[in-house]
């Protein structure tokens, strides 16, 4: 009898208790794969999240709540600041590109933002749109591709945006709730027209709908003239030196901050991997929940094999064919729950990365293989490995005779 075989026979021996074994293997690994996922989407996106816009001028308030919900979408904004100040930054020549961004509207949850179009020629390039046009007046829209994708909307669609933001799935009802009568005629009787589809940009831009800058002011009309404000301006700045004199002149206006996004994204980012140490005690312990149970199983087969074994000795087999056969069973066990962990952890993401991009704008590259993936695979190997030497080394360790006459 070959080795191969006998630790398939051995395992089909004891169904139930390997099936155990291996679906606790698998969970724990499925768990690990989705948690690495993330934190490179994490890390993916705080790279690519703001693309050259390295100084943000919005209102005063928390400096990582304005970088989320200016580059990620999420959130509210901290507060307006007045048209005034983008003009101005405008005139500076230490802002290479200055756009100014207005927030406050969504359609069925996903946010309505207000941006010069050549915003998208800064940021991504001279990329093609997926269908039709950029907009050129109040009223057009062009719509990420991931709202297009879940809404179903088509170049020439029509709409009428909601007050507010909320998350998606809300039902309208409950957003016109929040609203006075005077928001909602004003909301309903502004049309936004479709002309173009974002091809996919792999950032939170995906799920946004994009418009002219005076759509606010448009549909609030108490916003008319000396009055316009707008939510946040991104700035392209020259030069390093020139973005430290802009953020100086404009942290001293009234009610206005000036901050470095990669600064706000990055404490974003250490807030999430303190989030991630709690999340991974919990994934230590399944680790070790999944090697007891390797344990317990081999421990278990030593026990019920004691005669089998005493036999393979006496006919010859030597004490490292026992050895490799308990040893050999134990990563077998392992390798099965890791194959099917690393399966379930892909699928399960690739299930609900549309779920998770809509609640946090993470955005899962769910079939990449990482390093991080290469040394899970080593780790789990190892683990099933260690927890299969005790019941290995008991049995390597028995006179052949005493196993057979007990």
């Amino acid at each position: 009898m070959n080795l191969p075989h006998l630790l398939w026979r051995n395992m089909l021996h004891r169904k139930m208790l390997s099936l155990l074994t291996i679906f606790s293997v698998a969970m724990t690994v499925a768990l690990l794969v989705f948690l690495i996922l993330c934190s490179q989407g994490v890390e993916q996106g705080a790279e690519k999240g703001y693309g050259p816009f390295e100084l943000t001028v919005g209102a005063k308030g928390s400096q990582t709540q304005l970088a989320l919900n200016t580059y990620y979408h999420v959130g509210t904004p901290t507060g307006n600041i007045p048209y005034e100040v983008f003009e101005q930054i405008q005139k500076e020549e230490q802002a290479e590109a200055a756009f100014a961004m207005t927030t406050g509207d969504n359609l069925n949850g996903y946010p309505i933002v207000g941006i010069d179009a050549r915003y998208f020629l800064t940021r991504y390039g001279d990329k093609k749109l997926e269908a039709g046009t950029i907009y050129t007046k109040t009223g057009d829209a062009v719509i990420g591709s991931h709202v297009a994708k879940t809404l179903g909307i088509h170049v020439g669609d029509t709409f009428h945006g909601g007050h507010g933001l909320v998350q998606e799935g809300e039902h309208a009802d409950e957003e016109e709730d929040g609203e006075s009568h005077e928001e909602h005629e004003a909301h309903h009787s502004f049309a936004y027209r479709v002309v173009g589809i974002l091809p996919l940009l792999h950032t939170s831009d995906d799920r946004a709908v994009f418009t002219t800058v005076d759509y606010a002011w448009a549909v609030h009309q108490s916003q008319q003239g000396a009055h316009k404000d707008v939510t946040s301006v991104l700035i392209k700045p020259k030069t390093l030196l020139g973005a430290q004199t802009l953020k100086n002149k404009y942290d001293r206006v009234d009610n206005v901050q000036a901050i470095y996004t990669s600064k706000a994204i990055a404490d974003v980012v250490n807030m999430v991997d303190k989030g991630s140490q709690v999340i991974s005690i919990v994934t230590v312990l399944c680790i070790l929940l999944a090697a007891i149970s390797i344990l317990l199983s081999l421990t278990a087969a030593v026990n019920e094999r004691k005669k089998d074994v005493g036999l393979l000795r006496l006919i010859g087999k030597s004490k490292s064919f026992v050895w490799m056969s308990l040893i050999g069973e134990g990563l077998l066990l392992t390798a099965i729950g890791l194959v099917l962990g690393l399966l379930a952890g892909h699928a399960g993401s690739y299930a609900g990365r549309d779920v998770l991009f809509d609640f946090s704008g993470i955005a899962l590259d769910v079939w990449q293989f990482s390093s991080a993936e290469g040394v899970l695979m080593i780790g789990t190997l190892a683990v099933g490995a260690a927890a299969s030497l005790w019941p290995a080394l008991k049995m390597y360790r028995v006179d052949p005779l005493q196993l057979f006459r007990s």
